[in-house]
């Protein structure tokens, strides 16, 4: 049986480039959100990386939700 390499073992997380395409952001911005403690809770990977969980990254969106006017 084959391994699929093209999908990460943790589905449940997202890589930086998958969020900043759903909240169309660019990635300046979404440092400097993070820098003042603003963006979705991250995860460093000890390469680097970034990753995002999907559950954060929904959370921080509903806490996005302002009422409508």
């Amino acid at each position: 049986m084959a391994v699929n390499t093209s999908r990460p073992i943790r589905s449940n997380t997202l890589t930086l480039g998958e969020v900043l395409a759903e909240i169309q952001m660019s990635r300046a911005a979404f440092y400097r959100m993070r820098a003042r403690g603003l963006a979705p809770r991250c995860l460093k990977l000890p390469n680097g990386q970034i990753r995002v969980r999907r559950s954060d990254l929904n959370r921080w969106l509903d806490d996005c939700e302002v009422p409508a006017c």
